[in-house]
Order: C-alpha cells, then structure tokens, then sequence
C-alpha cells in the first residue's frame, strides 16, 4: 500500500510513496503526532538523482523488518532537499557539526520539537566496518530516548544553540579590491597544474572561481589566473564529466583527472558551466569553448525544457539500478555500429579500449587532440572531425534506445533563473535566436504558474501543481535572470518585473546588519534562520541578490539599490578577509560596485541587418563590468530608464552608444568602429 507521499508531487518523495515505511512529507501533521504520542522523528532528507539515497532506499526502507522498527518508534519524515533547502540547510549544519561530515541521504533524529540530537548520512542494513548498522542505530536511539532521553535533550539544546551561532556573523567589514587578489593567491595555492581544477578528488565543476579569474585577467593581465581557468576549463571539457554525445556535464568527477563521473546531471551546474564556457569563449577566441557553451545549451533545450517552457531539475545517475550504465560504452558496441573506419577513429580519439576504464566499460573522454589523433591515422583535422560528428550522431541516437535514467521533471525557480539567464547571455554571445526564445518561454512560466496570490514566488511546480514558499534563491536568482535577458534582448517588462522582485526580496528577507535571510520573514518558524555569503554548488543567494542590485541601480538610476549591494557583501567582509576563496560571486560584485560599468544602449529595430551587425561587435567582447540597455522604436514600452533617455537612430540606422555613468560618446552606427570602440575600453 502507498504511504502519504502517494499525494506529493516530487519525484525523490515519490520513489518512496511504496516503502513499507509509514512516511510523512514535512508539515504539521507529522510534527502534532510526534508531539502527541511523545516520539522523537527520523528525517531523512535527499533528492531524486542521489545514487546512494537510492542504495539506502533499497537495503533499509524497502525492508519490512527496518520499516517495523521505524514505526514503532519513530514518526519518519521524508523531505527532498531541493524542495526545502531551508531544512536542509539547517539539518546539514547539525549534522556537520555532529559528524564533522555531510552528504545525502541525510538521517536526523530530532525530538518532537524539531530540535536535532544525532545525525550522520548513510548508514548500511547492517553492522561491519566500524560503524553501525541502520537497525542497531534504531534500537540504540529508541533505548536513549526511553532511558537517557534528559541527555539527548541537552544535546538537542546545544546542537540547536550551536546551529544558530553558526549564521551569526561580525559586523560590516568595507571589502576592497584586494580580496580579489588574495582569492586569487588561494586558488593558486590548491590549484592542479595537471588536470586543472582546485584540490583533491572528488573535483566539482567551480564555475564561480573560473569567473573571478577571468576577470581578474581581464582587470591585470595577469597570465596566471588565465592559465587556471583554461587548464581547469580544458580538462573539464575534455574528460568524462562531459558528455561527449549529447553536451553538457555531470555532477563531479570521482577523480582528479576528470575522467569518471557521478553521472548525474543537476540543472544549476549546466547554467553556471555554460555560462562560464561562453565568457572563456569571450576572453579567449577559443573557439573550443564557444562549442562547448553552444552544446551545453542545445542539450537543456533539447532534454530539460518541459512543453509549457520550466526548466526540469536533473537525470539521476542510475539507470535499471546501475550507475551509468545509460552513459558507457564497449569497444564491441562502438564496432557495431560504426564503419571500420569510423569505429577505429572513434576508439582512438574517445580512448576506447577492450579494457575500459569504468568496470570493464568506457567513459568517454578526450585525451588527445584532434590534430594528433588525425596525424595517427594518416587523415586532416577536417576529415576527422566529419566522420567524428556522424559517429556520435549515430551513438547518440543508439543511446536513446537504452533505458533512460529517472528525469526528475520538477521545476525550481531558483535554478529556472540560473538557466533562464544562462540561455539569455547563450543568446547574447552566440546570436542564436533559439536561447532567447527558450529564456523567455521559460521567464514567463516561472512568472506565470509560480507566482503566488500576493505577488510572492513559490519554490516549485510539478504536474500542475505550484507549492512551497519561495527562498531567497528563487527571488535572487531569477531577479537576476531577468535583468540578463532584457540585456539580451528581451522586453522592458522583464526588467520592471526584476524591479519589483528585487524591491520585494530586500523588504521579506533584509536583516539590518545589510545580510539577507534565506528565509522570509512570514516563513515557517525553524529553531535557526538560515543565511550564507559564501559559495557552494550554487552562487550565494545573498550575493547574486546584491549582483542584480547593483544592475538595477545602474540601470534605474538609483543610489539607494548602490547602497543595499554594498551592504550585503559587507556584511560579510570578515568572512570574506578570512577565506576569500570561497566568495567568489561575492568578490565579483564587489569588482562591478568598484568599477564604472561600461553602460551601453542599443538603437534599433530587433532582428535587423543593422541592429543584428552592432549586437554582434557587443557579443565579440568579453565585458564583464557592464550594462547593456536597448531601444526597438517599432516596439516603443512604457519604460524610462536614463541610459536610454534621447537616444534615437542615427540617420534611420541602428546606433551604438557607449556611456560611462551616462556620459555618452557619439553614437556609433558602423560595425567595424564599434568593435574598435569596444576594443579600446
């Protein structure tokens, strides 16, 4: 029989909707029975493409003698963490704080209150190696909660205590520029001249810090930080993290050469790596990581955008129960179904071998470059890069034949953002109509089915159904998105609709010492009011928060939004002089607040021959500290904004002005000139 997740709408709550467990989705009805019947709670918190929350789910909830024990004694809630990042942030910090450790699946126990006495993550059926099976652990809590419970009452008191010290931070520390360049030295010092990226296995994807190092290049010149955001760049692109048949990357790297992945690919990573790939593209003329940008891109629209327009939240990892499996090769099925020719080409440029080198199977990667492997056997760069494109072409579409791993096909607002204003500046760089319609069909979902009753955002959407109050990162993330893609392009209600997100986010989530809460200020009481400056898997709310400030600042013309960002990065100036590494998002708007962004306005009619050639020569730069504002008379809106007040066409064509602080020079209509005017800023 179904527990009561039968009735939710998240694919993680619904792979358990089965389990013997007597689950329950967070809320009051659980929270009253624990307090009721005196029982402390088992939480278990984890997402849908979370390969070892699927081996617990098997070996301990799938288990009629463990679901018994777990009803008997506990009420067990289960919670997917990108639904409820506020409790999942709160529970990590216990559990690090606890453990020393985190990851998912996370198991809490808390008592009925809320308040969290022990925590770790996985545990296994049963006891071996050290630590305990999940049942010895049930029987032993269950004991301490009938005979020592005053203990873990304390303890509960003082994780709790412990948990809300941890989102206190000092007063406001004015940041200056030479936090760049002490983030700059520390990612020097853990950076991996080999393979690229920062530290040890396992490597994540640090879309944050290759940006402040482009830009910090950008600002100094300095050839070092160029040469770790191409090295990292390069071995990211080249090894088994990306998909070499249909774009786009998977979660991390087991290893250090980037070579075997966690195979499941998360929406946000996407957004940030396409992002980063095309300001590479930019910065560089590389045209290796414009293909890379372009393919990540035409991999969201193709496999993560839903027919009304969201953005999907991830593929899982697994596949018929096997990590992987839907992504690997052997050297016998490449034979199959590939000419000789091709196949061979293939094997030696894809290090295909009869060995492999993911059990007995082949991760693709680039080890050697196309010019090599061409000269190898005996052909041009040209020929092999044809035959190369119908090979994977046909490997592609075999793939699709295969049993596809679970897509988790919920809709997040904060992550619709990211991909929202990656697909926006897809747009802007590439001039690829494509990217600005997918932004703007998903923008309009998002403003449309997550919008709340009174004006606010909802945090997620599946099957119909819009719930859960929004988070910071829903609000900051897609004000900012929006502000992107009317740069790209898009309508000036876009950027009113940012306007008013923005002005919202800073009256429900502002704290006085200039921070932002990640919750709201009617959100449900928790026993801690989450917030963080620092970067993770995802930028900093607070920070991107302050990004979009900044933009609307310039673009509104209004000091006092100036003020708000300088406030939120501030606010964490201490921790930033500490570990500056780790605030990259952080340390890039501080560089656009410290700057005189370049302000341009573009005249003209959209899609023109003489609109298109300006918004080309725009495109060919990489300006990282800039505000793009444009003008369609065929199209006049309601808007006034000072970088576009009398601004007009230039003798009926289309016009480039380029500003600092609106102080503009003439107008430049030719497209040559433009790129030279850009070129000299």
């Amino acid at each position: 029989m179904a527990n009561r997740l039968a009735h939710e709408t998240s694919p993680y709550l619904l792979q358990h909707a089965e389990n013997p467990v007597d689950w329950y989705p967070w809320g009051e009805e659980a929270l009253a029975r624990a307090g009721r019947e005196d029982k402390p709670i088992f939480l278990s918190i984890g997402y849908a493409a979370c390969h070892w929350c699927h081996v617990m789910a098997h070996e301990s909830f799938e288990n009629e003698a463990v679901a018994a024990l777990l009803n008997r004694t506990f009420v067990s809630i289960k919670v997917d963490r990108e639904e409820r990042p506020d409790l999942d942030d709160i529970y990590m910090a216990a559990t690090m704080a606890l453990s020393g450790g985190g990851g998912w699946p996370m198991s809490v126990f808390l008592a009925p209150d809320r308040r969290p006495f022990f925590a770790g993550t996985y545990f296994p059926p049963a006891d071996g190696h050290g630590r305990p099976g999940f049942s010895s652990l049930l029987k032993r809590i269950a004991d301490l909660w009938q005979n020592q419970r005053d203990d873990l009452l304390a303890r509960a008191n003082a994780l709790a205590s412990e948990v809300r010290a941890g989102y206190e931070i000092a007063a406001a520390v004015p940041v200056s520029s030479a936090e760049i360049s002490a983030a700059v030295r520390a990612l020097a010092a853990a950076f991996d001249p080999e393979w690229g990226g920062f530290g040890l296995a396992p490597k994540f994807p640090p879309a944050a810090s290759i940006s402040l190092l482009l830009r910090y290049h950008a600002k100094t010149g300095d050839a070092q930080a160029l040469a770790m955001a191409t090295g990292t760049l390069n071995g990211m692109k080249n090894g088994g993290i990306y998909d070499h048949l249909a774009g786009g990357f998977a979660r991390y790297s087991t290893d250090e050469r980037w070579l075997l992945p966690h195979f499941e690919k998360m929406l946000y990573d996407n957004a940030g790596l396409a992002r980063v790939y095309l300001e590479a593209y930019q910065a560089t003329h590389d045209p290796e990581y414009r293909r890379v940008g372009r393919e990540t891109l035409d991999y969201v629209v193709r496999e993560m955008q839903g027919g009304e327009g969201g953005y999907c939240s991830a593929t899982d990892a697994d596949s018929e129960g096997e990590e992987g499996k839907f992504f690997v090769w052997t050297l016998d099925e490449i034979q199959a179904l590939l000419a000789p020719a091709s196949a061979r080409a293939f094997a030696l440029f894809y290090d295909v071998t009869l060995k492999g080198n993911w059990e007995g199977r082949n991760v693709l990667h680039r080890p050697r470059t196309i010019g090599a492997t061409a000269a190898e056997l005996g052909s041009t760069s040209d020929d092999l890069q044809t035959l190369l494109e119908d090979a994977r072409e046909r490997l592609y579409r075999a793939r699709l034949a295969r049993v596809p791993p679970l897509l988790d096909d919920k809709v997040i607002t904060a992550w619709n953002g990211l991909m929202i204003g990656a697909m926006a500046e897809g747009f802007r760089v590439l001039r690829d109509p494509r990217y600005l319609q997918s932004a703007e069909r998903a923008a309009r979902f998002v403003l449309s089915v997550l919008r709340r009753p009174d004006g606010g955002l909802f945090r997620t959407t599946r099957a119909g159904r819009a719930h859960l109050p929004g988070c910071l990162d829903d609000y900051a993330y897609l004000a900012d998105a929006l502000i992107t893609l009317f740069e790209a392009g898009g309508s000036a209600e876009f950027l009113a609709e940012a306007l008013r997100l923005a002005e919202r986010t800073m009256r429900d989530f502002g704290d006085s010492d200039g921070a932002f809460f990640s919750t709201a200020r009617d959100h449900e009481a928790l026993f801690a009011r989450p917030r963080e400056g620092y970067d993770g898997a995802l930028p900093s709310a607070n920070a991107v928060l302050a990004r979009a400030l900044a933009r609307l600042a310039r673009h509104y013309g209004r000091d006092d939004l100036t003020q708000r960002a300088r406030a939120a990065i501030a606010a964490y100036g201490a921790l930033i002089e500490r570990a500056p590494r780790v605030f990259a998002t952080s340390l890039d708007v501080l560089d656009f607040l410290e700057s005189a962004p370049i302000e341009l306005a573009v005249v003209g009619r959209r899609g023109a021959p003489d609109q298109e050639a300006l918004e080309s020569a725009i495109a060919g730069r990489y300006l990282p500290n800039r505000i793009v504002a444009h003008f369609d008379p065929d199209r006049p809106e309601a808007v006034d904004l000072p970088l576009l007040r009398g601004k007009t066409l230039v003798r009926g064509q289309a016009a480039l002005y380029i500003c600092r602080n609106y102080a503009c020079a003439a107008p430049v209509t030719d497209p040559s000139a433009a790129t030279a005017a850009l070129a000299s800023l």
